[in-house]
This record gives C-alpha cells, structure tokens and sequence, in this order.
C-alpha cells in the first residue's frame, strides 16, 4: 500500500453564525409614511435583528408601538406649520434634544450596536454621542442636502452665510460618523466637499416589492385621475400641476388632481385651485401608510411629479417614479437634471421643468393617447428590474455587518 500520498487537508473552520443586532433609528418624519425607513427598518428585523425607531407621531400617536416588528417610538408630535426659520429650528433641535435623551436611556439599559441616523437634519447624529462613546458605530443616512434644502424651502441664496453655515454643520456631522449613505449619485459627487476618504455609499429610494406591485383595477367611474403622492412643498412643483390642469379644464371635463401629503403649500394651492375654478377637481387628502397609498397610486390613470429645476429639487430623486412604475401606472414627470441622469424619454413622459404650458401639453396628449400610455407602462415593467429594493438591500445589509462585526 503506498505511503506517500498526501495528507488530508483538515477541514476548513464553520463560517461563525451572524449574531443578531440591535439597532436604533433615528428619524425627524412620521415612520409609518417614511418609506426609506420603514424600508431599512423591516429588512433588518426580517433576518432577526432587534430595531427601534424613534420618529415623530402624528397628533393621535404616542407612546410605543410596534409595527411589522419594529419598535417604533413617538417621541415627538409634528405640525406642519413651519414656515418660519426659527420655528422650524425650534422643533429640529427639540426633537435632538428629546432623541437624544430617549436614545441614551435606552442604550444604558441595552446597548445598541448600530446607530442609524436619518437626515435632514444632519446634526442629528450628534444626538448618538452617548452610544458613539460606549462603541456604537454611527450611520448618517442624508435623504435631502440641508444646505440645498434650506436653500430651497426659505428661498434664500445658497452663498447666504447662514448655508456656508450649514455646509460646515454637514461636515462635522460626516466627520462624526462612521459612514455616510445618500440618496442619489448627483448627490453623491457634491457630497464630496464634506465625506473623508470615501466613506459614502449611494442608496436609492427603492420600491418594495411587498407593497408595491401590479394589481387589478378597481375603479371605474369614468374619470381620468392624475396623483402625486408627497410632501406639499414649493420645490415639488405642484402649483404648476395645477396651473395646468387649469389650462385643459373645458376639453377635459374627466380629469381630476389628488393630492395626498401634508405640507405648507397647501393653502396656497387650494386658493389657487379656486381662483382656477377647478377647486371640485383637486382633492386633498392626507398622507396614509405606504400600503394604502400603493393601492392608490394603482388606482390612478397617471402619475405626476412635477419638481422644479432649482439646485435642490432638480437633484432630488423621487421614488414616486418608480413606485408608479412598479404598480403599473404611467407617469409624467419634469426633466430635471436627477431625472434625466436615471430615466429616458422611453420609459416616462418627460416636460419642461417650470412650464406650466408645456405640462399642459403633454397631459393633453397622454389623456388622448391610451396607447403611449401603456407603452411607457410596458418599457417601465422591464427598466424597473434593475431598481429593485429585493436586488439591491444586500448593499445595506453588508454594510450594517461590516461596521459592527467585532
């Protein structure tokens, strides 16, 4: 019998089994219409993590409740009338100082090994100092730039010395961190100014499957209903939605304009509705959970977004596009520069941002023309398998794994 073969290799070491987290969230929105964090959220306690949230509450919520096995905590109650700077101040750091309490309680009793903070605001992430010093590690998700975001929502030039301000709150509040996620790749390249070493990863507003899908109509009452599902802010462009619809009233008698979000547009635009004359044919309705709103939007005829081109909405990416996609209804949408970089004229029908006349025209020939619709439907279905939120979380998880692993 020969006695020179090789030796049997010892086997290789049992990959050690992941030890379920526990992770905090932090996030100055309602949780249960917030669909970038109920996202996050959900997919971590579905493979056995513990998460806690700890969010605004709309005026009936308080206290903690648990949702999809997420704990979510209402730490704060939220108005909607913060059209002045400091009363909009007032709450963010109300909420920082309330989140931070809540949050280092918590941590004392059972420590977190992740801290996951959402922006606006970024200084938020200084609410974790307490978890940060006890090792937590720290990730500052921005789902809008706060210096192009205040810009925007106070209409004051970006140069003002209260946004060079902001823009050195963002580095701080990056420098803090141990990684930085954003929300589109334009984003991502300004963001430069302020991340260190590259420590940033772009995560899109992707749809959930679950919730969003394909499903059979329901509707028939003969009208043609055009839907925006959002915040009821001026850089969303929704007065130009209106001002169209105003523009094709008498040769489109069927078409009406729901509008469901909150926001502090909202009585501008309803007078503006009723100096339109078309104040029957714009509804208001408030925000709902993500899964009733999916059911709205499938409900609809077709879909609008339309944003304004100025530096903070013209680089703000929507998931409603490709919520509206995912659910099978085509949508119309401003060629803003994000929008553009993501999507062609294939698959949605683009117009000329700030044009009221130029909307006008491409709902009218939407309306009249079934057959464009259903082909953008159709071009959507198969653009849309390269945006999924079942493809791409495994970027998020990995990254979770990476920062905590001992």
């Amino acid at each position: 019998m020969p006695t020179d073969l090789p030796p049997i290799p010892a086997p290789a070491p049992a990959a050690r089994p992941r030890r379920p987290a526990r992770i905090g969230m932090l996030s100055y929105s309602f949780y249960e219409v917030d669909a970038r964090v109920t996202r996050y959220a959900e997919t971590l306690v579905r493979r056995g993590d513990t998460v806690d949230v700890l969010a605004l509450g709309q005026p009936e919520a308080a206290g903690q409740t648990t949702v999809k096995g997420v704990n979510v905590l209402a730490i704060q109650r939220r108005e909607r009338n913060e059209r002045g700077k400091l009363a909009y101040l007032y709450r963010l750091l109300k909420f920082f100082v309330n989140s931070s309490v809540q949050l280092n309680q918590r941590h004392r009793q059972q420590p977190y090994d992740l801290i996951h903070v959402h922006s606006v605001p970024d200084f938020e992430v200084f609410a974790a100092w307490f978890p940060k010093l006890k090792g937590a590690k720290i990730i500052l998700d921005i789902h809008d730039i706060v210096p192009e975001f205040y810009a925007a929502k106070f209409k004051v030039s970006p140069e003002s010395v209260l946004c060079r301000l902001l823009r050195v709150v963002e580095k701080l509040s990056i420098s803090f961190s141990d990684w930085v996620i954003i929300s589109n790749h334009l984003w991502e390249k300004k963001l430069r100014r302020s991340v260190p070493h590259g420590n940033c990863s772009v995560v899109l507003n992707y749809p959930d499957e679950t919730i969003f899908f394909r499903r059979p109509r329901k509707r028939k009452d003969g009208k043609f209903v055009l839907l925006y599902p959002g915040t009821l802010n001026w850089h969303q462009g929704l007065d130009l939605a209106l001002s169209a619809l105003g523009r094709i009233k008498d040769e489109a008698p069927g078409v009406e304009l729901h509008l469901y979000g909150r926001g502090g547009t909202r009585e501008a635009l309803e007078a503006q509705a009723r100096r339109l004359g078309v104040s029957d044919r714009v509804i208001f309705r408030d925000p709902i959970p993500k899964e009733k709103i999916a059911e709205a939007m499938a409900e609809a005829d077709l879909g609008v977004v339309p944003k304004r081109n100025d530096p903070f909405g013209g680089e703000a990416f929507s998931t409603k596009i490709l919520e509206f996609m995912a659910v099978g209804v085509p949508v119309l949408v401003a060629g803003t520069k994000i929008d553009r970089f993501y999507f062609n004229d294939s698959v949605v029908k683009f117009f000329e941002p700030d044009n009221p006349d130029d909307l006008a025209g491409a709902l009218r020939g939407l309306i009249q023309n079934p057959e464009e619709r259903r082909a953008l439907v159709d071009r959507a279905a198969l653009f849309l398998k390269d945006y999924s939120w079942e493809g791409k979380k495994h970027l998020y998880l990995d990254l979770v794994d990476k920062l905590i692993e001992p």
